[in-house]
């Protein structure tokens, strides 16, 4: 078993873990669930250097049912180029974009994401993909994300100072041949790739 699986079968069984905390009526049971979160976690700990106590916070127990965390992403594309952020912190690109907000549609999430990171106003236009990043074996998540990728068109600009904003200090088009370092936890170049297809389907990775 590799890594990467190890690190899957301990993450769900955090989660069942977490199901049985929250579910759970009798103070025995709780005890017990409670201890295997904490087994999980120790062995998570040894897969990685992060400590059991910064695995504790990271997946502290959720309010309600574990379920996948859900990413929006926009596709924006202009003579052939793609627009992509570069983050503040890491200086590594990717897709506008992030976590979905409760209350919004998806399709609200998304409008706003872009609006917040590039000072562009876009409508949506179609769904074009969705990840399941628990399929992906090339790095290690702490949680599972479905990433739903939607592509949008440009329909006015509002801000122009993008370097003030709190996490994006760039935003740019780049051509699918010449592409900068990517955030392999955000967008990935095979991403990227399959998008320009411009094929109306939905991809499952």
């Amino acid at each position: 078993m590799t890594n990467e699986q190890k690190w899957q079968l301990y993450k769900r069984l955090v989660s069942v873990a977490d199901a049985g905390l929250y579910y759970g009526q009798d103070a025995f049971d709780h005890e017990r669930y409670q201890e295997i979160k904490e087994i999980a976690l120790e062995l998570l700990a040894d897969l990685t250097d992060t400590s059991t106590e910064q695995l504790a916070v990271l997946f502290g127990q959720e309010a309600g049912y574990p379920t996948p965390k859900v990413d929006v992403r926009a596709f924006i594309e202009r003579e052939g180029q793609v627009l992509l952020v570069q983050d503040k912190h890491t200086a590594e690109w990717s897709l506008p974009g992030g976590y979905a907000e409760v209350g919004l549609s998806p399709t609200a999430n998304i409008v706003k994401e872009v609006k917040e990171e590039t000072g562009l106003d876009v409508v949506e236009t179609q769904l074009r993909a969705v990840y399941d990043t628990n399929l992906r074996e090339d790095i290690i998540q702490p949680f599972q994300y479905y990433k739903f990728i939607f592509a949008c068109e440009v329909v006015g600009e509002i801000r122009q100072n993008f370097e003030t904003d709190k996490e994006v200090q760039a935003v740019r088009y780049f051509s699918r041949e010449d592409l900068p370092v990517l955030s392999q936890v955000r967008t990935t170049e095979a991403q990227l790739q399959q998008l320009f297809k411009h094929e109306p389907a939905i991809y499952v990775e």
